[in-house]
């Protein structure tokens, strides 16, 4: 295949190794030239403690730029200002800029999120919205572009994102080709809030709005309409949906109904049950009602997600 349009991978000690591997992977197998650039033009470290390589600093690279690709980190903390200077230098002159999990974070640091809508881990994205309220954060999206910039999810969606914009500069044959060689969806079903709402809800810090959520986890098939959670939590109603748009990020129903598709998800997964049964176990009561909210949630059905993401261990 032809070599077409430069990538720069912006990198700096501390970069997700994964984060960059698998974008990378699927622009050099579609035919870009990938180079890598540091702040001060010297070889990084990742996570994982792989060294990587470089070409040269970020503010000295020369030729056109295509593609501006940047990585996320672990720990905030290796976000240092010469990266974010130097992504913020080189953007200016880069067709497109896309970045991958909490390189989110850098971007935004940088102004190139100000007024745009964006997304990242979904165990960041709350902060992502606090830190930079200019920014309209999709917790949800796999992946969000917003004119010239292209924002990832965690981790494995940096390769969502790189197969979408192969698929722009080369169309969808040749995605669609590098996704089954990849052996992963061209566009993969759902959003990343499939994965996130029991964890992020273990970080409540209130008493009160803990004991509504461990409710809820066991038994999801009992009432937790806002005034029986809030009867549990000894709190008012409205005290106790304030809790949750703070703490978790989501009204009461909202948290009820992900944790009810989860519990969903993991029978779906793990094992052969009817799907009424399914249904009837994780709280939702009917099939109907279980395949409405899975369309809703995860625009697929019960039993293509089954067919999709059960366990291959028998």
């Amino acid at each position: 295949m032809e070599l077409v349009g430069d990538v720069v991978v912006a990198v700096a000690d501390g970069v997700m190794l994964v984060d960059v591997a698998g974008p990378v992977q699927v622009f050099d197998w579609a035919g870009h030239r990938v180079r890598f650039a540091s702040p001060d033009g010297e070889a990084v470290r990742t996570n994982v403690g792989v060294p990587l390589g470089v070409s040269c600093a970020i503010g000295d690279v020369d030729g056109a730029v295509d593609t501006l690709l940047v990585p996320g980190y672990p720990h905030q903390q290796d976000v240092s200002a010469e990266l974010v200077a130097a992504v913020r230098t080189v953007s200016v002159g880069a067709r497109r800029v896309a970045s991958v999990c909490t390189g989110a974070m850098v971007l935004a640091e940088a102004g190139l999120l100000r007024g745009r809508r964006a997304t990242t881990h979904w165990l960041m994205c709350e902060q992502l919205a606090q830190r930079f309220p200019d920014v309209q954060v999709d917790a949800d999206a796999i992946y969000v572009r917003d004119g010239r910039v292209t924002t990832s999810a965690g981790v494995t969606a940096g390769i969502d994102m790189a197969l979408a914009l192969v698929e722009d500069d080369h169309g969808a044959a040749v995605a669609r080709s590098l996704a089954k060689t990849l052996v992963v969806f061209l566009r993969r079903p759902g959003g990343q809030s499939q994965f996130s709402v029991r964890e992020s809800a273990g970080l409540a810090r209130s008493a009160g709005l803990r004991r509504a959520v461990d409710a809820v986890v066991t038994d999801l098939s009992a009432d937790h309409s806002l005034p029986a959670m809030a009867q549990r939590a000894a709190l008012s109603e409205r005290h106790l949906s304030r809790l949750f748009q703070q703490e978790i990020g989501m009204t009461p129903a909202q948290y009820v109904k992900q944790v009810r598709v989860e519990a969903a998800q993991a029978l779906l997964e793990a094992g052969d049950q009817p799907i009424a049964t399914v249904a009837r176990r994780s709280g939702f009561g009917s099939e109907e009602t279980l395949r409405r909210t899975f369309l809703e949630a995860l625009s697929t059905t019960p039993s293509d997600y089954r067919k999709r993401f059960r366990t291959a261990a028998r």
